[in-house]
């Protein structure tokens, strides 16, 4: 059967830079904030705002203790920040070199951080421009940074499926998903394309998620889509929007509602998400498990 996907409508207003959006287990919606920090929509439908250092946020993680990592791409710095309120640095180096442009921040399956640098090059805008193989992978476990993965063109969201088989990477430059094979350790083995060698010509690729049978959610910023990649490689527009009419720049996905069938997409451009209604429910999250 085939999955379709339905536009619902808004969430939210006067939204800073919500490119990010994590679904709590409670149903609360957490996007990131360019004043740093993020802004929460609770469950009676009001919004706040809840600071932390690190500057503009971009992307987003929630441990199962309430705890959320930021990843400030301007700064270079990956924060948490506790339910009380009170934050921290994770990281801000790696082997004593500023990291760069953090991204994306993910749990995996087994609770290990990984990081994902788009590039070192300023301005960032230089790696979308052209293929500039400096962005790559850290994994954070018990407080120490490994590199896992290297040598990628504008590295942006990591997703993992739930069987922890494969890591699956968006990089933006070359308008692919990329797949790595995960070692019993937690390595990640050599880089393959997942679907498309390019999603279409001029594809610049952002947002992933997982649903529950198995297929990926790609999201694409030139034309304004939501793409799914079946388990096999085959790709599917789900919609496209290349007037930006309904959904300007989508930069992430997140299933929530309580059948993880409404699809939440953040964006750099809106003040607001964009709600759809998903014929196929969401995958678990790890703060879900």
């Amino acid at each position: 059967m085939a999955v379709t996907l339905t536009p619902l409508g808004r969430m939210g207003r006067d939204l800073q830079r919500p490119e990010c959006v994590v679904v709590a287990q409670d149903g609360s919606v957490i996007v990131s904030d360019s004043r740093g920090g993020v802004s929460v929509c609770a469950a009676d439908g009001a919004w706040h705002h809840r600071p932390c250092p690190g500057g503009a946020t971009n992307g987003v993680a929630l441990d199962r203790d309430g705890t959320l990592y930021l990843a400030g791409i301007d700064s270079g710095t990956v924060h948490a920040l506790a339910p009380d309120g009170t934050t921290r640095c994770v990281i801000d180096r790696f082997e004593g070199q500023p990291l760069g442009a953090v991204n994306f921040v993910h749990f995996d399956p087994h609770g290990r951080l990984w990081v994902t640098i788009s590039t070192r090059v300023e301005p960032r805008s230089r790696a979308i421009e052209q293929p500039i193989p400096d962005g790559y992978v850290l994994k954070v476990e018990d407080g120490v940074a490994h590199l896992a993965a290297g040598g990628l063109c504008f590295a942006n969201e990591i997703r993992f499926d739930p069987a922890m088989r494969f890591a699956y990477l968006a990089e933006s430059r070359m308008g692919r998903v990329l797949r790595m094979a995960v070692g019993p350790e937690g390595t990640l083995g050599t880089a393959e394309t997942f679907g498309p060698e390019r999603l279409f010509d001029g594809a610049i690729v952002d947002g992933l998620a997982f649903d529950a049978q198995g297929g990926l959610w790609v999201s694409e910023v030139t034309r304004n889509g939501i793409h799914r990649i079946t388990p096999d490689g085959r790709a599917q527009c789900l919609f496209e929007d290349p007037a930006g009419a309904v959904v300007d720049f989508p930069a992430s996905i997140a299933f929530g509602g309580a059948d993880r069938r409404t699809v939440f997409v953040g964006s750099i451009r809106a003040d607001h998400l964009v709600t759809f209604r998903s014929s196929v429910a969401g995958a678990p999250m790890w703060h879900h498990l």
